[in-house]
């Protein structure tokens, strides 16, 4: 039976399933459920951010009432632990930056998941006169290196990152102001020089991996890790972006500063 995927617009948690019973746990007995089956993520992460509707074969009973026409450009979706969990990549990368003070000493960090499982941790990047935003997107940067190269080896990828500024900037901006000779209305693109080799980078995945957004510091452990990697490449002023050499232990690293 071919995998489906479940758009639940309206139910106690609105999100995407990749279970019918998970799904059906959040519109059974809620009244008003507005909920949608898919054939492929694309087109299920398309209809829940209103983009695209009617993709698929509506379930018995739900689609009622849903949006016929695409809405005008919104920001971009949050997900949630639930749905970072639902989501089947076999390869999931969580980026954070940390900045103290902001502007300051900044840092970087990753947490790589395999098939659920945490795999390695990542930090550095360290500089002494950065900025939150730019440690953001150093780790966004070092994601989409590490993705390229897990998606040439035939895995599928998922990014997450807790700064919409970083994930908007390359997949939604940049493509505006490369037409427009990198240039914005309204003043100077700041962080330029690294979001154009971002972008470019961008170009070469964007078909086969998702850039996703998460809620920093609400009990997501790959953001929470990634986190925590930022904080420790401050501390230890590592320049250069490397695996955490020790044991993993997962409750030892969260109880390490946060940022």
């Amino acid at each position: 039976m071919a995998k489906k995927f479940y758009v639940v617009w309206q139910g106690r948690e609105p999100g995407i399933y990749t279970d019918w019973n998970q799904c059906k746990r959040q519109i059974d007995k809620f009244s008003g459920a507005k909920y949608k089956s898919f054939a492929s993520l694309l087109d299920a992460q398309a209809a829940f951010k209103g983009e695209r509707i009617g993709v698929g074969s509506a379930l018995k009973g739900g689609g009622k009432n849903l949006p016929t026409k695409p809405t005008k450009r919104q920001g971009i979706k949050t997900y949630t632990a639930l749905e970072v969990a639902a989501l089947p990549m076999q390869v999931k990368l969580f980026t954070d930056g940390g900045c103290d003070p902001n502007p300051g000493k900044a840092g970087s960090g990753m947490a790589l998941y395999r098939g659920e499982a945490l795999e390695s941790l990542w930090y550095g990047l360290y500089t002494p006169q950065g900025t939150n935003n730019t440690a953001e997107l150093n780790a966004l940067n070092q994601a989409f290196i590490m993705a390229k190269k897990e998606r040439d080896s035939g895995q599928s990828v998922a990014i997450f990152c807790d700064s919409k500024y970083s994930i908007q900037s390359i997949t939604q901006w940049a493509e505006g102001w490369q037409k427009k000779g990198w240039k914005k209305a309204g003043g100077e693109i700041k962080n330029l020089p690294l979001i154009q080799e971002m972008f470019e980078r961008y170009q070469s995945i964007k078909t086969n991996v998702q850039v996703l957004h998460v809620n920093g510091h609400v009990g997501v452990e790959g953001n929470e890790l990634a986190d925590r990697m930022s904080m420790l490449a401050i501390q230890l002023k590592e320049s250069n972006f490397i695996c955490y050499p020790n044991e993993i232990n997962v409750k030892s690293i969260l109880a390490l500063r946060a940022g």
